[in-house]
């Protein structure tokens, strides 16, 4: 063709199946690999093109000169190969100026030792011109340094290769097929190569490591068009799986056979105060909250106490062993599942449907007992006062569930912080209004700071039941406010008959059974509200009778702090003697 050789016009097709899958690797940009596949396709299309120049030159300075421009490509391609195989799987992190400059000292070393005429003959110590039947080309014999780049080679080859192969077993039929082309694209040559080095190729002091680029290119074209090589890439599969632990908004460790901890995600570093770099390699004792406490086995266990940023919360914890592709254990993945705000929902629940169950059910069988006794005489006040309590009574009970519903509704948008001083004022009002024969005084100075909102309702919640159960003629009702260190004391005081023992014992456990529950809905909205901003309720007999109830909850002075879970870290700073967490 053209008057050839037959050994250049066989290199033709290298070069345009070389560069025709070029041309599809760098279209592909910016898809992971594209940019190094392109480099790797590039350096093995220069290497052929040169060396059909090599064969083509009439002297042996021509072919000693397109030998050396061929470098170029030699040095390039298992560069290219191995950044190309590490961004495609996913490991670009290793994929950085830093590792590429390391990467490049071996073939910049060489490039520089081939343009400055190697005088020292470490590529090449001898040179002479080889005619055969398939063309003349340039035999040389090699020096100590050409084996430091063959070896480089193969090395980069391999360590390339490594994260290939794991592809080859993948469930995905695409990724199976991707990688099989890869490595027969790659394996052509590198056979080519030790057929070479050992001296036998049957062309003597001709490396065939061009020629298999024939076979490389098919490969790569086919890796692309069949396969969708580039844009159907595994590396985004990886780096999804490594979002979905890092962002897991449960803490998760990974702990290793040994017992020690491999890994651990942002949420755990956070929610327990733990210096992720400090924490890997040593003991899960010493690093996963009670990790003595669960296993693998154990599929039955309570919910852990915990304490962490949030203050103490209970955990469900998950434990999932790690097999390797032989089913051999590896390790264990450790996984905490905050139950509290669903726990906090159950109880709310619970209680709830003792109030429908029990409170209306009792005042409902009022209403229709003493109804019967209205239809017998009409005139009877004492049966009519009493349907109307219970009536009353009942539209409470409806009021303060929705009150607890919304204010655990969790579409709900949070609310600004209140000023004290108008908080206290509104819950005073809002009592003298209810109740104008009650006794209502506010001791000492209202400090002016800003309190979460919900606390608003806590304060009504609590000023409505020191008169509502008061036996006293007049009811007397005394409020009182403190702050300090960031937290503020509300207390209301009352000369009531008290709270029953077994009440104070429910809201301390948090649960109630069909024989020990609560009396109605006021005290379990105070628990609840107080326990969502971090909080706590205390209870103490007054002098010479009566009750004082004290919430804590810590002072918001920021402008769009609203409640939820995240305030409560708190909890653990301040005492709750009786209805604690």
């Amino acid at each position: 063709m053209f008057g050839l050789s037959p050994l250049s016009v066989a290199l033709l097709s290298a070069i345009v199946t070389g560069t025709s899958a070029a041309i599809l690797a760098w279209r592909e940009r910016p898809e992971a690999g594209a940019t190094w596949l392109t480099v790797l396709l590039v350096g093995q299309v220069w290497w052929t093109a040169f060396l059909v120049f090599e064969l083509e030159a009439p002297t042996l300075a021509a072919k000693s000169l397109w030998y050396d421009v061929q470098w170029l490509g030699v040095v390039i391609i298992p560069v290219g190969w191995l950044l190309f195989a590490l961004e495609y799987t996913g490991r670009d992190r290793y994929v950085t100026p830093r590792y590429v400059a390391a990467l490049l000292v071996v073939p910049v070393v060489t490039l520089v030792v081939v343009a400055t005429g190697d005088p020292w003959g470490l590529v090449v110590t001898d040179r002479e011109v080889a005619a055969t039947a398939v063309g003349s080309f340039l035999r040389v014999e090699t020096g100590a340094w050409y084996y430091v780049v063959a070896g480089y080679t193969y090395l980069l080859g391999v360590f390339g290769s490594i994260p290939i192969l794991q592809l080859v077993r993948d469930d995905a039929r695409p990724f199976r097929g991707q990688s099989a082309a890869l490595l027969v694209g790659t394996a052509a040559p590198w056979a080519s190569s030790v057929l070479y080095l050992t001296g036998t190729f049957p062309v003597a002091g001709l490396d065939p490591t061009p020629l298999a680029f024939a076979v490389s290119g098919v490969a790569y074209l086919l890796a692309l068009s069949r396969f969708r090589l580039l844009t159907l890439a595994p590396a985004p599969r990886r780096r999804a799986r490594q979002l979905v632990f890092e962002n897991l908004h449960d803490p998760a460790f990974v702990i290793g056979t040994e017992g020690y901890v491999i890994d651990l995600n942002q949420s755990a570093a956070e929610r327990f105060g733990i210096d992720r770099r400090a924490a890997i390699g040593e003991e899960a004792d010493a690093v996963v909250p009670r990790y003595d406490e669960v296993s693998a086995a154990d599929s039955d266990r309570s919910p852990l106490s915990v304490v962490g940023s949030r203050g103490r919360r209970p955990y469900e914890v998950t434990v999932r062993c790690i097999s390797d592709g032989h089913g051999r254990p590896t390790g264990e993945v450790v996984v905490f599942h905050d139950v509290g705000e669903y726990l906090g929902q159950q109880q709310r629940l619970d209680v709830l449907n003792r109030v429908f169950r029990h409170d209306v059910r009792t005042e409902t069988n009022l209403i229709y007992g003493y109804a019967d006794l209205l239809r017998e005489d009409p005139t009877d006040e004492h049966a009519l006062a009493v349907v109307k309590q219970s009536a009353a009574r009942i539209l409470d009970l409806s009021e303060r569930t929705r009150t607890a519903s919304e204010l655990f509704n969790p579409m709900s948008e949070a609310s600004p912080p209140v000023p004290l001083d108008v908080l206290v004022d509104e819950a005073v009002g809002t009592l003298r209004t209810e109740f104008p024969d009650a006794n209502v005084s506010v001791e000492g100075d209202v400090p002016g700071v800003q309190v979460p909102a919900v606390l608003r309702v806590v304060a009504e919640s609590l000023c409505s039941n020191a008169v509502r159960h008061n036996d006293s003629e007049p009811p007397s009702v005394w409020l009182s406010v403190a702050a300090e260190d960031g937290w503020v004391d509300l207390s209301v005081a009352d000369d009531g008959p008290g709270i029953d023992d077994a009440e104070r014992e429910v809201l301390k456990r948090g649960t109630e059974t069909p024989l020990e529950h609560g009396s109605g809905l006021g005290l379990w909205i105070v628990k609840w509200g107080v326990d969502q901003v971090g909080g706590n309720v205390s209870f103490a007999d007054r002098e010479p009778r009566g009750t004082v109830v004290t919430v804590s909850v810590p002072i918001r002075d920021d402008e769009g702090g609203g409640e939820g879970a995240d305030d409560a870290g708190g909890s653990e700073d301040r005492g709750d003697a009786d209805a604690g967490r």
